[in-house]
């Protein structure tokens, strides 16, 4: 809207210009005057402040300052409701803080957009939060935003089904997409437009339907999570295996001072492109923490590596470790 009223002030100057010159050169050709009486003319005219005429004008001139006194209110007229609407827009709060997100926005790269704030996406949110990771919140629900802004998280109040507001929130320099409304139809149809802005972003998203599961992933997400399948096996696999279950609910993946595990790439640990093994580069003794998994560059996955596994560019590990260790990793490998 702003853009808008921003273009409307250029047509409208470019408007007052031409009518000025037009002006001009309509004294200047049909009654002979000089420029400067020509200028003078054509704004007493234009502003119908009721001054008398440099020298008496004939016919042919009478008839072009009558046409240029319509052209010239009508166009005055238009460009006074175009500066007022700019002055208002420009001192609104609301336009003042849509302004200052948008520039906001302009310097995110390689940020991460979620989709709703409900109970996933506030998750999601926290967990971000706990690794420095840069994102913003498209939320349609101004209540919602009222009630949760605050200066770690950013909104941007809008309807995710419409790709302006995808654009306007800066998906197409965004690295991930978390889509986490409630109808499946709306994640659908988020995920699809998405995709098409943006073709090299992970896109990951939330559905309530096992019908809807290989839709999503056919419109173009990378991942497909089910909460309530999530939840149910969970719970089972405490009965089934309890003290695993625990085990592993004691393992922390957030937060700088509790964090167990730790995936760490390539690139992360090393500068050059030089192949080592796992057991060359000797973590255990190092820091104390176990590799327990490997992610080749093709996206393979190998639980419990072998200590000759390479290490390529591209390719990622899973450590465990107490949160000492992890702390240790990191300034080993300057992470």
């Amino acid at each position: 809207m702003f853009r808008w009223v921003k273009s409307k002030i250029y047509i409208a100057l470019i408007l007052l210009v031409l009518v000025v010159v037009f002006g001009v050169l309509g004294f200047r050709f049909f009654s002979n005057y000089s420029w400067v009486d020509a200028l003078y003319m054509t704004v007493i005219t234009m502003s119908t402040v009721g001054f008398g005429e440099v020298q008496p004008l004939d016919d042919m001139a009478k008839l072009f300052t009558v046409f240029l006194i319509g052209t010239s209110v009508s166009i005055f007229a238009y460009s006074v409701s175009v500066i007022t609407e700019y002055i208002v827009n420009k001192n609104d709060p609301k336009r003042v803080q849509y302004r200052k997100l948008q520039k906001m926005i302009e310097k995110l790269e390689n940020h991460i957009i979620i989709i709703g704030y409900g109970r996933n996406g506030k998750q999601a949110a926290v967990k971000l939060m706990a690794y420095d990771k840069p994102f913003i919140i498209i939320e349609n629900d101004r209540e919602v935003i009222e009630k949760y802004q605050n200066d770690k998280l950013m909104f941007f109040e809008g309807n995710a089904t419409e790709d302006s507001t995808l654009i306007d929130a800066g998906i197409k320099k965004a690295s991930c997409l978390i889509c986490t409304l409630p109808e499946d139809a709306d994640n659908l149809f988020i995920v699809l437009s998405a995709r098409q802005i943006n073709s090299n972003l992970k896109i990951i998203s939330r559905a309530s339907q096992d019908a809807s599961y290989k839709k999503i992933r056919l419109a173009g997400a990378d991942n497909v999570i089910m909460p309530d399948r999530i939840g149910g096996d969970h719970m089972a696999s405490l009965v089934v295996v309890p003290d695993l279950i625990e085990f592993l609910d004691n393992l922390s993946i957030v937060g700088k001072r509790s964090i167990n595990i730790e995936e760490v790439s390539f690139e992360d640990m090393f500068e050059d492109n030089e192949r080592r093994t796992i057991r060359t580069i000797d973590m255990r003794s190092k820091t104390g923490c176990t590799i327990i998994g490997y992610k080749s560059p093709e996206g393979e996955y190998i639980v419990n590596p072998e200590a000759e596994t390479l290490l390529l560019p591209g390719s990622k590990i899973v450590v465990l470790g107490r949160p000492e260790q992890i702390n240790k990793l990191n300034k080993e490998f300057n992470i």
